[in-house]
């Protein structure tokens, strides 16, 4: 990304945000976006393509930090005028020792992380200098991210899955230069690469953008007939992407370089996969620990019981101790979710003691006898809370 994009286009329009939006707003005005006008939902649409493509380049400079306040700074420096000032006092006439301005011990200015470290000191040097060579460096490749869905158990225990993508690659035909084949882009004659031209202001010669090439030092005559100049088209590409045990619903897992690849050598940028996961229908998650809910009956509770409950390595015996209470939990260990430092969590079972809705006249007959010799509930503290309430009260 060269500086130009920075002061041709203004990414807060592209996401449709504001210059105070705040990064969750940001990452919000982009997801909505990318997903109206991602080119899987429209094909041959290059329209389309060519708005996805300008809104994955905003989202890359605005979800950034620090790239977007150099953005920013950039784009106020050059919309108020900061290099076209006279370089004379308005008051008196006398010049301004410009060593006070670039050469101090202060903090980094915009300008020092515009114009690649040296400040804007280096920025006037190259200007006055014989050969007007441009600084201009490897670009690191954009972000990108894709989004993926798994069932319950391959979040669990971890899968490999194929991703195909389809985003911004260098050129095959041109090799990222945007000229056609069996042509180079020539040096830009008015700046003379620098991709800056100097402006007299009074004693001084001040710099600005290059009109000519825009800022990027070069200039293309004959675009190539594939990507029309830009040096990069839309490319579909399949990955085999490694998903870790254990993964959680809305986790984001970075593959390093295996982004966009980067300019004039460039490193590549990382690919981040957003992990769904669809709920399962019998089990549920709690940190490393799966849960299970399992119905028991009034007499299996009552004398303890031997379940084969399920795991999602194959079932297991679990022993549930006489006199179980509806609502407990029981720990099978070693059936859950693999941590990362190598152990694994266990399975919570949960017992609840089922009332059937209708009985037979016989287990009528049975659950009579049964109430007659059994024990009352253990409520005593209910009925001294009862005791103190004034008689008289509402029955519910």
């Amino acid at each position: 990304m060269s500086s130009k994009d920075w002061l041709e286009k203004d990414y807060y329009a592209v996401l449709g945000v504001t210059r105070s939006a705040s990064t969750d707003e940001i990452k919000k005005a982009y997801r909505k976006l990318a997903r109206e006008l991602h080119p899987d939902r429209n094909p041959g649409d290059k329209e389309a393509e060519e708005r996805f493509k300008a809104v994955s380049e905003a989202y890359d400079v605005l979800s950034d930090e620090r790239k977007r306040r150099e953005y920013d700074e950039m784009r106020s420096l050059f919309g108020s005028g900061a290099f076209r000032r006279n370089a004379r006092s308005a008051g008196g006439g006398v010049p301004f020792d410009l060593s006070d301005l670039f050469g101090g011990a202060g903090a980094r200015t915009a300008g020092d992380r515009l114009f690649g470290g040296g400040g804007l000191s280096d920025l006037f040097g190259s200007i006055f200098s014989t050969t007007g060579a441009a600084r201009r460096g490897p670009t690191r490749g954009r972000d990108v991210e894709t989004e993926v869905t798994l069932d319950f158990a391959q979040a669990v225990k971890g899968t490999t899955l194929p991703i195909t993508l389809r985003a911004p690659g260098v050129c095959d035909t041109c090799r990222g230069s945007g000229a056609r084949p069996g042509t180079t882009p020539r040096t830009c004659p008015q700046c003379r690469g620098s991709g800056f031209v100097s402006r007299a202001e009074g004693t001084f010669s001040l710099a600005e953008p290059c009109r000519n090439c825009l800022g990027v030092g070069t200039v293309v005559e004959e675009k190539c007939p594939e990507c029309q100049g830009t040096g990069g088209v839309t490319k579909t590409r399949t990955l085999n992407v490694r998903i870790p045990p254990g993964v959680a619903d809305g986790q984001r897992i970075r593959l390093a370089g295996r982004g966009e690849p980067g300019e004039r050598g460039g490193r590549a940028g990382d690919l981040y996969v957003l992990v769904r996961v669809r709920p399962d229908p019998l089990f549920g998650r709690k940190g490393d620990h799966l849960t299970l809910t399992v119905p028991i009956t009034f007499v299996e509770a009552v004398r303890g019981v031997n379940l084969r409950v399920p795991t999602l390595d194959g079932p297991v015996t679990l022993r549930v101790p006489p006199g179980t209470p509806s609502g407990r939990t029981l720990r099978v260990r070693g059936r859950g979710v693999r941590r990362r430092d190598g152990e694994t969590g266990d399975l919570l079972v949960t017992v609840e003691v089922t009332v059937p809705p209708h009985l037979s006249p016989e287990a009528q007959r049975a659950l009579d006898e049964y109430a007659a010799s059994a024990p009352p509930a253990p409520r005593e503290h209910i009925e001294a809370a009862l005791r103190r309430v004034a008689p008289g009260g509402e029955t519910a």
